[in-house]
């Protein structure tokens, strides 16, 4: 528990808060700031350290959660304060006989150099106990270190500048290995003397740090050193190579003395001393700068990304001058700092103080008594973020809580709104009010466009701020500010959306009629007035707020006689049934197919095609072929028989052209459709028709398919019109062959002929009557008697005297001589020919009764070993047959190997009925011996014969069974294999 005089100590440190978090402003409807400041934990807290050292401190510094100081009779402590009941004491030196002037901590906590009064420098590693005299740096006083931020290892320090109290600058390595290269008596090559800033006067180099800069050279790094002396800083920027050997920095220094000038930054009344920090978090670049200084704290931003130039990257520089002590006001100089992300902390004497760098203010005061002793130091972890203050007999912890929480108001008071918003962080409250100032700043500056994106951003009443733009001439803000609250919106705000939607399609349509009214249709601000119009209307948001309400911007719309956007909105509305009936209005037929063919509703082409087709029969012809298979040629009828009689022929042309894409690429069968191109081929085309008919014909024989057309309605067309070789044709496919022909004979015997060819082949009487028609009207109607005899040679079921009562009674015998010489001879060599093949019978029975008489005399022998050609077992045992081939076979033998091989069931049920017949017959014929019937033996003797002629026929090994059986697999399905082998 703390003690009285520590809370009284608590209680003397005052914290200010910045006076804007004291005044309650509205920050907006329905938003309230139920936070008090007062009750706020403040930036920087301190809590004092449970440690009382046995003797004085004189020094102490911190890294990485790792505490070093030193004590006044030349003992070390290290302590880590993860594990702080682990503390570590190194002696440095005799009590009386040393003191140390500074000491230096590395960024990691794992490197430690000491100077000391004696000119005599030190090292000492994390894990070493004994700390190591730096030889070559002997009569120098270390006043500052640069550690290498980029080093990552923990045995060596990587390549470090130190300044001495003499002006210069050394480059060197350290390593906690003890048989590094280091520590083997030669230190030439790693501790070299890079830069000497000694002018008239010493000066000691009280600051120094480096860093590396971006880069896109593959074999170089750019790096920037700073060094500050009491009343200056210096600016190094070069290059270093890749594959230098140390000292790496040598050459970078080299330039700057060849050329004998280096930037710097010079301020007057130094004090003696000064200190310079950067503000970085570890692994990352520094961001900011604080140099301690006679007149007050010089500090800025560090820039390395080239903008400024190759001598400098220090930006925004400004100075803070040291506050005045008293009403002699004099400055009070402080002797240590330390620097934040936004705040610098002074030490002075008997008091810290800090200062916030976006205004100067001082927020923070914390007077320390002389109980706890002479303040000493100031220093701050650079990873941990902790601040550390000590006194001869204490060490005070300062923890930083959210020091960047006031950090928008400070940013907006100054008007860097931008900055302000990236420190509201994820806080409504405080982007609301930043985003308000902004807005009002830019309504102010006539920026009317950037206010209403601002205002749209923020909580405050949209009345009041509609209201403000409601006043000023420029719709274009106004437009603006609409759609940003719309987008502002959410889904669930359907009123408010609905009203904001309106409101902008108004605004659009004013501006677009007042452009209108001076005549500035074509003008390029109309031009993108109305795409940004045409735009807002595509919106996803739109479209969906809109569905419901089509007709109240369709009124909105109308009214303002845009018939332009009337049009693009139905489109977007998919109202095509709306916009075709507009262009129809105003007879733009191709502006209304135009959209017909960009929507996929096929009723709508059932709807207009029928007026389509009179205006502009190509184009609508062509979009239906490209609907193809979407559109029902059927319901297109009422389209199809439309006509504007002034063009009857070319609309009549392209209703063909569709009817045949639809037969001939869709493969419509449907009967109207042909009938109806059967006739318009007949009232327009009849060049094609017989070609239809015939390509019909064609399809109905290779594909099987009925005829798609009416074969009397197509006749009842082609007879209207005259068109007499197809009704020919039809007549024909209607098997009228007597029509046919008589209508041929017309006007086209030869067309006759060969419509009296068709009847089939069996009707032998018909064809001979209409080629006898043919005749006749030959004779009678074109008197050409040598044609008519011309018949005779075209058609064999003709005779002359089938024609002859054709001809008149004054026809001569020489017209037709010849036809009746000619059919004499033909008798002749037909009755020469019959009797020729009457010889030939005649000799050919004569032949076949030898063969019968050879064969009742032909005999074979056989003799008692014979064996059956099937079973193998000797065939006198039983009854037998013998065919001439010589191959021998047991009855029963050869029966069981024919029935497989017998076509038909009923032949083999023969067989063995006969079978079963003879056998009952010889059992009988066995119990009655000698009492047969003639009838029963000459029933017997029939029976035999049968089954003769059905089994033995033929050899089965040498006749048409072998022969049948040549496909027959060797091995039947579900016989054993393993018998064959």
């Amino acid at each position: 528990m703390a003690s009285i005089l520590d809370q009284y100590e608590h209680e003397q440190a005052s914290y200010t808060t910045p006076k804007s978090r004291t005044i309650p402003e509205p920050l907006g409807p329905g938003i309230f700031d139920v936070r008090l400041g007062d009750t706020e934990v403040p930036i920087f807290s301190k809590s004092k350290i449970n440690f009382k050292p046995d003797e004085p401190i004189t020094h102490l510094v911190v890294c990485n959660n790792f505490l070093v100081l030193v004590m006044n009779h030349g003992v070390l402590m290290r302590l880590d304060l993860e594990h702080a009941d682990d503390t570590d004491r190194v002696e440095l030196f005799k009590p009386g006989e040393e003191r140390v002037h500074r000491m230096f901590l590395d960024p990691t906590g794992r490197h430690l150099i000491i100077s000391l009064e004696s000119q005599e420098n030190l090292y000492l590693s994390r894990n070493s106990k004994k700390p190591k005299p730096i030889a070559k740096l002997k009569g120098h006083h270390i006043d500052s270190v640069g550690w290498n931020w980029q080093n990552a290892n923990e045995n060596t320090t990587g390549a470090i500048l130190l300044g001495t109290s003499k002006g210069l600058i050394f480059e060197t390595e350290l390593s906690a290995n003890e048989e590094s290269r280091f520590w083997q008596g030669n230190l030439d090559q790693y501790l070299r003397q890079l830069f000497n800033l000694r002018g008239a006067n010493i000066e000691p180099i009280t600051g120094i740090e480096f860093d590396r800069m971006p880069s896109d050279s593959m074999t170089e790094y750019q790096y920037y050193i700073l060094v500050t002396t009491p009343g200056k800083l210096y600016q190094f920027i070069g290059t270093v190579s890749k594959s230098a050997e140390p000292p790496m920095f040598q050459h970078l220094f080299q330039q700057f003395e060849e050329q004998n000038k280096v930037e710097f930054t010079e301020l007057p009344g130094d004090f003696g001393y000064s200190e310079f920090r950067l503000y970085l978090k570890f692994r990352e670049p520094a961001r900011k700068f604080a140099w301690m200084a006679g007149p007050g704290v010089y500090y800025g931003d560090i820039d390395t990304s080239g903008k400024l130039g190759p001598y400098t990257v220090t930006t925004n520089q400004m100075l803070m001058r040291y506050p005045k002590d008293g009403e002699e006001r004099t400055a009070n100089y402080p002797f240590s700092m330390v620097l934040t992300e936004f705040h610098t902390l002074l030490l002075f004497p008997d008091r810290l103080k800090a200062f916030c760098l976006l205004n100067e203010q001082q927020i923070y005061d914390d007077h320390y008594s002389d109980r706890f002793g002479r303040l000493l130091g100031l220093w701050k972890d650079p990873l941990k973020g902790t601040i550390w203050v000590y006194t001869s007999q204490n060490v005070f912890k300062y923890k930083v809580t959210n020091e960047a929480r006031d950090v928008w108001q400070m940013y907006l008071d100054r008007g860097e709104f931008e900055l302000a918003k990236q420190y509201c962080k994820d806080n409504p409250i405080q982007r609301d009010r930043v985003l308000t100032k902004q807005a009002e700043f830019l309504f102010n500056e006539r920026r009317y466009l950037e206010a209403a994106e601002m205002y749209a951003q923020t909580e405050n009443s949209f009345e009041e701020i509609a209201l403000k733009f409601i006043r000023l001439d420029d719709r274009d803000a106004l437009r603006r500010l609409l759609h940003k609250k719309l987008e502002s919106l959410k889904n669930q705000d359907k009123t408010q959306m609905t009203m904001l939607v309106t409101w902008l399609i108004e605004i659009y349509l004013n501006q677009l009629g007042q452009l209108k009214e001076q005549q500035l249709e074509s003008s390029p601000r109309f031009r993108q007035l109305q795409q940004e119009f045409q735009g807002f209307l595509k919106q996803t948001r739109v479209k969906e707020c809109v569905q419901h309400n089509k007709h109240v911007v369709y009124d909105l719309i109308s009214s303002h006689g845009d018939v332009v956007d009337f049009v693009f909105f139905a489109i977007l509305m998919q109202d095509y049934e709306k916009v075709i009936s507009h262009y129809i209005q105003y007879d733009n037929y191709r502006g209304a197919l135009e959209i017909l063919n960009k929507q996929s509703e096929m009723n709508l082409f059932y709807k207009f095609s029928p007026l389509l087709i009179q205006y502009v029969p190509k184009e609508t012809v062509t979009a239906w072929i490209k609907q193809g298979q979407n559109l029902d040629p059927k319901k297109l009828i009422p389209a199809l028989v439309q006509y504007d009689h002034n063009k009857y022929k070319e609309q009549g042309s392209e209703v063909i052209r569709y009817l045949e894409f639809c037969i001939e690429s869709l493969h419509n069968r449907d009967e109207a459709i042909h009938n109806y191109l059967i006739s318009l081929y007949a009232k327009l085309q009849p060049d094609k028709l017989m070609g239809y008919l015939l390509k019909q014909d064609q399809e109905e024989a290779e594909r099987g398919h009925e005829l798609s057309y009416d074969l009397k309605y197509a006749l009842r067309l082609c007879s209207e019109y005259s068109h007499k070789a197809e009704c020919v044709h039809i007549y024909s496919r209607m098997k009228l062959y007597e029509e046919a022909v008589d209508l041929a004979l017309t006007f086209d015997v030869e067309l006759a002929k060969m419509e009296a060819n068709k009847p089939e082949e069996e009707d032998v009487e018909l064809k001979k009557k209409l080629w006898l028609r043919i005749a006749r009207h030959v004779v009678e109607e074109e008197k050409d008697v040598k044609r008519a005899m011309e018949f005779l040679h075209e058609c064999d079921l003709l005779k002359i005297e089938d024609i002859l009562p054709f001809f008149p009674d004054f026809v001569t015998i020489d017209h037709f001589k010849d036809a009746i010489v000619t059919s004499l001879e033909k008798y002749n060599q037909h009755i020469a020919t019959l009797e020729d093949e009457m010889k030939e019978a005649t000799g050919s029975a004569e032949e076949i009764r030898k063969e019968i008489q050879g064969f009742r005399n032909k005999y074979a022998h056989v003799k008692a070993l014979d064996k059956c050609s099937k079973c193998g077992f000797p065939l006198m045992t039983r009854a037998f047959y013998l065919f001439p081939c010589q191959h021998k076979f047991h009855s029963d033998c050869l029966i069981d190997e024919i029935l497989p091989n017998l076509s038909g069931a009923k032949i083999g049920a023969r067989v063995k009925e006969l079978q079963k017949k003879l056998a009952e017959r010889d059992d009988r014929s066995s119990s009655v011996v000698g009492k047969q019937d003639t009838t029963a033996l000459s029933s017997k003797f029939t029976a035999k014969a049968e089954l003769d002629d059905l089994v033995a026929s033929e050899c089965i090994y040498c006749g048409i069974y072998m022969i049948r059986s040549i496909d027959k697999a060797f091995i039947e399905d579900g016989e054993d294999e393993q018998g064959w082998l």
